[in-house]
């Protein structure tokens, strides 16, 4: 296979299309009224803030949701076909080794809707949801949507890596109130891919302590080169206490396809969220998502080999021109989890100052709930001179102040 199939630098206009990173920023990363004029206008803010991709999304499925635009009806559908949950349940096999019961698979509009469900469903109002922070925000937000309260373990950073604190997580899971946890594997934003150890260690405590485990898996697939993800859930086959959380957005740029995968083994919490949801999906979602997993991987290879390339650039970047911060290329995804506190005061808005100086959208660690004051969130899902403008100019902002 040609290296140059599929073309990672091109540079693709998203104004007009509706895209959440082009046209929402306002609304989610600042006051809608904030005052962001300074060196850069709007029109030229480089985005590297929301998490999805730069990259145009591999042919094969724009193929496959042509033929169906080829059938000229768009009504009421739902995922009726068995090869749908084939080609996931195959896709989880060939990358994971892992093969989850088709009876457990339901659908979703998204993990964080699945999530809102989820929460509200396994918490009574005066009950507890565990979760280690920094954390992406909308496990916090899932919590409060219930009216159930948060609690938070901090990661431990040792030796450039970041650390589950166990005696923390044990404490706090004894906590009777305490009766769910939300984990995220691979860890947004941290990148960490959780060891086998470190999953069935996690594990054994909350199932120990009588804790249900949400696990987060959308970035499973977005792995460095030399590495291997496992579902948490491979490792305890025995419980039904682990719901795993997986989807085609994060890997193939289908966000807005609005089309998650949940396992949920329990038959009666299964039972519930069926009663309550609404199996109507969007049919381009469903034969994307198949096109996805079915004939996908060439796509996410290279893509692979992309994003590593993108990371290594980075790294060389930091340590040439901004010493003192600290950043390790992660095990996964295409997100960049940069210590820059040594450059900042103790709770600068970072997202703020860099829309202002820098002329680029990125997430400071006030938006990851807590544990992540100095850092910032970079996306490096896009093209290669995207990332060195927008770096460029980082430096640049942090080198003036």
């Amino acid at each position: 296979m040609s290296a140059n199939k599929y073309h990672f630098n091109q540079v693709l206009e998203r104004k007009g299309t509706n895209a959440m990173s082009v046209e929402g920023y306002r609304g989610y990363l600042f006051d809608p009224e904030e005052d962001l004029s300074g060196k850069y206008s709007e029109d030229d803010f480089i985005k590297m803030w929301v998490a999805d991709m730069e990259f145009a999304i591999a042919p094969e499925i724009i193929n496959a949701m042509k033929e169906r635009l080829e059938h000229p009806l768009l009504g009421y559908s739902m995922v009726a076909d068995p090869s749908y949950a084939l080609s996931f349940q195959q896709w989880c096999i060939d990358r994971y080794q892992w093969k989850f019961s088709i009876e457990h698979l339901v659908h979703a509009k998204g993990v964080i809707p699945a999530l809102y469900d989820l929460i509200g469903y396994l918490c009574k109002p005066d009950e507890k949801v565990l979760i280690v922070t920094p954390s992406y925000a909308f496990f916090k937000h899932g919590a409060d949507y219930n009216g159930v309260e948060l609690v938070c373990s901090n990661l431990i950073e040792d030796d450039d890596k970041f650390h589950i604190d166990m005696d923390d997580i044990k404490k706090k899971a004894s906590d009777p109130k305490c009766i769910l946890a939300v984990f995220c594997n691979p860890h947004n934003p941290t990148g960490r891919l959780w060891s086998k150890n470190e999953l069935v260690e996690f594990g054994e405590v909350c199932l120990e302590y009588g804790l249900t485990i949400i696990s987060d898996e959308i970035h499973c697939d977005l792995l460095r080169k030399d590495k291997q993800f496992t579902p948490m859930a491979s490792l305890f086959p025995n419980s039904d206490r682990i719901i795993t959380c997986m989807a085609p957005s994060k890997t193939f740029n289908l966000a807005g396809n609005l089309f998650a995968n949940i396992i949920i083994p329990n038959d009666d919490l299964r039972m519930k969220y069926n009663e309550n949801y609404l199996p109507v999906e969007n049919p381009l979602s469903i034969v994307a998502a198949e096109a996805a997993y079915s004939e996908g991987h060439a796509w996410l290879m290279e893509l692979t080999d992309y994003l590593d390339a993108n990371f290594k650039y980075l790294k060389e970047q930091i340590d040439t021109y901004l010493p003192h911060s600290k950043f390790t290329i992660p095990d996964a995804t295409y997100l960049a989890w940069v210590d820059v506190s040594y450059y900042f005061t103790d709770n600068e808005n970072l997202t703020l100052y860099f829309a202002r100086n820098a002329g680029v959208l990125l997430e400071g660690g006030n938006m990851f709930v807590a544990n992540a004051d100095g850092y910032i969130r970079l996306n490096l899902a896009c093209p290669r001179v995207l990332l060195e403008e927008g770096l460029r100019r980082i430096i640049k902002a942090v080198l003036d102040k």
